[in-house]
């Protein structure tokens, strides 16, 4: 099938050689011209046959609002646009119910994998109506793991942001846990290898999982984090998932506390927030701050 791509950064530019090597045909377009096919969304538009599936991968909020926007003049009745950022789930709301008055369906998708989705695929969890989410399946298909697993049709329009918010939320706190469970083991005089301890974790034990491979391969580079300002940002998703947890009335105690561990690292430098630092440039490309 064919596909218009907006946003060709870290994930997007890989997501689209992904799906080309699935045998599909993607015109990309970013406002780097170094990178795109297209010099505009009219001409990325016009260089697709109806009916068009659009997908964009741009930051949340007024970047992806302005695409939106955009497509919503540029596109026909029968056309689906596809959020893959990291929109909030009460935008997708929004962004569907506008697009629906002039005939076009929309999608959201939330995509997990970061640097390593090209070669491992990418997770994703989609909400929308069954007939939209069926004119992007094939992309979907191209995109996701190999296997049974990694892709689902989470409900409505917004769920698939939603499940994608809740996974970084999770994703906050077991990044928190090892971090917590590094700086213990680097405090203590009669522990002597730390990194070993980390990397004998990997076989065996209840906690392994690819972040612990991650925190090793960190580990590896700077044994004890030392080159590495305790500094770590949030993407805003995991505040979203505290604040979904306040309207629900849900009890979210770790996931909080890891988020208010973040904060914490902007007031002084922080040897936790050294391997949060360190893990998001492991698998997602975040930049660290040097000392």
């Amino acid at each position: 099938m064919e596909l218009g791509l907006i946003g060709l950064g870290k994930m997007g530019g890989n997501m689209r050689e992904r799906i080309r090597r699935a045998g599909h045909t993607v015109v990309g377009y970013d406002r780097n011209p170094d990178v795109s096919d297209v010099s505009s969304l009219r001409e990325l538009v016009d260089s697709l046959q109806a009916p068009r599936v659009v997908w964009v991968m741009v930051p949340a909020g007024a970047a992806t609002q302005s695409t939106v926007d955009e497509l919503g003049e540029l596109l026909e009745p029968g056309d689906v646009v596809v959020d893959g950022g990291n929109s909030r789930w009460t935008d997708d709301e929004k962004h569907a119910a506008e697009l629906a008055e002039k005939g076009i369906g929309f999608v959201d998708c939330g995509v997990s994998g970061g640097v390593h989705g090209l070669a491992n695929g990418y997770a994703l969890m989609y909400g929308g109506e069954p007939e939209h989410v069926a004119k992007v399946q094939p992309v979907l298909d191209a995109l996701k793991p190999e296997g049974d697993f990694g892709s689902v049709h989470a409900g409505k329009v917004g769920a698939g942001h939603f499940a994608k918010m809740v996974h970084n939320g999770i994703e906050y706190a077991m990044m928190q846990a090892y971090a917590e469970g590094w700086e213990l083991l680097e405090a203590v005089d009669s522990v002597t290898d730390v990194r070993e301890i980390f990397r004998s974790w990997r076989e065996g034990t209840v906690i392994r999982s690819w972040l612990l491979d991650l925190a090793v391969n960190a580990l590896d580079e700077d044994e004890h984090l030392d080159k590495l300002r305790g500094f770590a940002q949030d993407s805003g998703e995991g505040r979203w998932t505290v604040e979904a947890a306040i309207d629900n009335a849900v009890p979210l105690p770790a996931i909080t506390a890891s988020l208010f561990a973040r904060f914490a690292s902007r007031q002084e430098d922080s040897p936790q927030m050294k391997m949060i630092a360190a893990l998001r440039n492991q698998f997602g490309g975040h930049a660290v701050t040097q000392k």
